[in-house]
């Protein structure tokens, strides 16, 4: 995390994913497939954004 990270809701986190179903992202989480998240004292999930690429640079595949 650095100073110019931020906490992105799941909705945001849909989106930055091409518009996934909200479904599909808690079936990854039931899996163990999902970004790593945040649960805030509200019980509402956040994703840090560098978590996320890192996430998603740990799913690239080599041509």
């Amino acid at each position: 995390m650095n100073r110019r990270d931020e906490l992105l809701t799941v909705t945001e986190v849909l989106d930055e994913l091409g518009g996934i179903s909200r479904r599909t992202f808690y079936r990854w989480r039931e899996l163990g497939r999902a970004p790593v998240c945040v649960r805030l004292p509200n019980d509402e999930l956040r994703v840090w954004r560098s978590d996320l690429m890192v996430w998603l640079a740990s799913h690239r595949e080599a041509a």
